[in-house]
């Protein structure tokens, strides 16, 4: 069976339904009070969206809270879970086309979640569809299983788990082909202090900690706009002024990758260090400047999945307050709590309070396991490339949810990393050869007798 010729008998509708979901901006709103979108209205259209098209598919469907939920296919007492969130980040930053408006340009659906996760999302659906409609048994049971927070707490993955059976196999369309075996550490806290220049009367820069902030601004009471447009002009960086009003520039990337963007806010406190006392502005500049932090001496690599890597996500300072967030990605061997003791020891010198928030440890599977070995198969089987390297990666997927998944594209090798950026987009063709492999990828886990 060629599911590839399959997939493009459904072209139109499965680019539709792409379309479709980007255009929800399904961005967290949180409303505790609300039982019907506790994460905001958008999410839950975006999660109700998903289920309803399973429905309509023909499948068994689920509503889990209203924060979760699966779409089933098949029968037995294992089940194969293709883990998907169709939450996103914000949509910052200049965009080609408007970030929810899934602008088709020759073969790339432009909007946020193209790639992450809202295209893969609906490549596993259809996916699944081919199975169905072409009456493939499977000897397990598999659930298209649908998070709606997990650019933020996965409160919604949490949820299901809790009231669901765990499934015994699984792999997560949220990264990139051929395979990802292992996903380092993430570690998240603040660090906060009093605002002891009043003349800095405001800094900020940043919403989410798993991204890198691409804008960042400071209102000083003092009149430096000759002062800043002289370091844009010398430190070649891009800027505005505006009365007392300055403004950074930079470029967003995903926090596992801080390098691949430029963060605004490192940038702006390197300038503002000359022009106040602010301790939580003086600790980024001598400090925080190196994503891999040698210039605290608490720099770590690992053979298997590289460096400990920092991102700056969050400034926030005003009269009376200053917090900066912090989210750091560590590779396994590494002692996270020693870290967080040295890492305050220096900050306790600038006067800083570190408020903890979230340590979540390394997640990795045997490479030579069944379940990967499986997958990987199912990538060859449909493009010949059996040279690209398996690998490890410092971004947190929902294959970590569950003891024994991994992730599984949906990116392609030579493809751009675009997840948390601008103009993020998906190309159709590739889409669709996805969905072929990860309908190859369930038949061959559905009927394989081990895993």
């Amino acid at each position: 069976m060629n599911f590839l010729d399959e997939i493009r008998k459904n072209k139109k509708e499965f680019v539709k339904e792409i379309c479709e979901l980007i255009k929800i901006p399904s961005v967290l709103e949180e409303n505790p009070h609300s039982k019907d979108a506790p994460f905001g209205k958008p999410i839950r259209e975006s999660l109700d969206y998903v289920l309803n098209l399973g429905k309509k598919m023909g499948f068994i469907t689920k509503n889990v809270g209203n924060v979760s939920g699966h779409i089933e296919y098949g029968e037995g007492s294992e089940i194969i879970g293709v883990l998907c969130h169709v939450d996103v980040v914000p949509a910052d930053g200049k965009w080609k086309y408007p970030p929810f408006s899934a602008t088709i340009e020759k073969d790339k659906i432009y909007g946020r979640g193209a790639q992450d996760d809202k295209g893969p999302t609906i490549c596993s659906l259809f996916a699944l569809k081919m199975i169905k409609d072409l009456n493939i048994k499977l000897n397990k049971k598999v659930r298209l299983i649908i998070g709606t927070d997990e650019e933020t707490a996965w409160r919604g993955i949490s949820k299901y788990l809790q009231e669901e059976q765990m499934p015994s196999i699984g792999f997560s369309p949220d990264a990139e082909f051929p395979l990802i075996y292992g996903e380092k550490g993430i570690l998240t806290f603040d660090l906060v202090a009093d605002n002891v220049d009043k003349k800095l009367k405001k800094v900020v820069a940043g919403k989410r900690y798993n991204v890198v902030p691409d804008y960042a601004y400071v209102i000083h009471e003092d009149d430096l706009e000759k002062e800043y447009v002289e370091y844009l002009k010398e430190k070649n960086k891009k800027g505005r002024v505006d009365t007392n009003k300055l403004e950074m520039f930079g470029k967003s990337a995903h926090a596992m990758m801080p390098e691949a963007g430029e963060n605004a806010a490192i940038e702006l406190c390197k300038f503002l260090s000359e022009y106040t006392n602010n301790q939580l502005v003086k600790f980024i500049n001598d400090k925080l400047q190196d994503s891999r932090c040698h210039d605290m001496n608490l720099n770590y690599t690992d053979e298997e999945m590289g460096d400990l890597t920092m991102n700056l996500g969050i400034l926030e300072i005003n009269e009376n307050k200053s917090k900066l967030g912090l989210n750091f990605r560590y590779p396994i061997h590494f002692d996270s709590k020693n870290f967080v003791a040295e890492f305050e020891k220096q900050a306790v010198q600038y006067g800083l309070k570190l408020e903890f928030k979230e340590d979540k440890a390394p997640h990795f599977i045997d490479k030579n396991s069944k379940l990967v070995q499986t997958l990987h198969q199912s990538y060859i089987k449909y493009t010949g490339d059996d040279k690209t390297p398996i690998k490890t990666i410092g971004g947190g997927t929902y294959a970590r949810a569950i003891k024994n998944a991994v992730a599984f594209g949906i990116l392609f090798p030579g493809e751009t990393e675009l997840a948390h950026q601008t103009d993020e987009y998906i190309s159709i063709e590739k889409a669709m050869l996805a969905s072929a492999i990860i309908a190859q990828a369930i038949v061959d886990l559905g009927k394989a007798d081990e895993t």
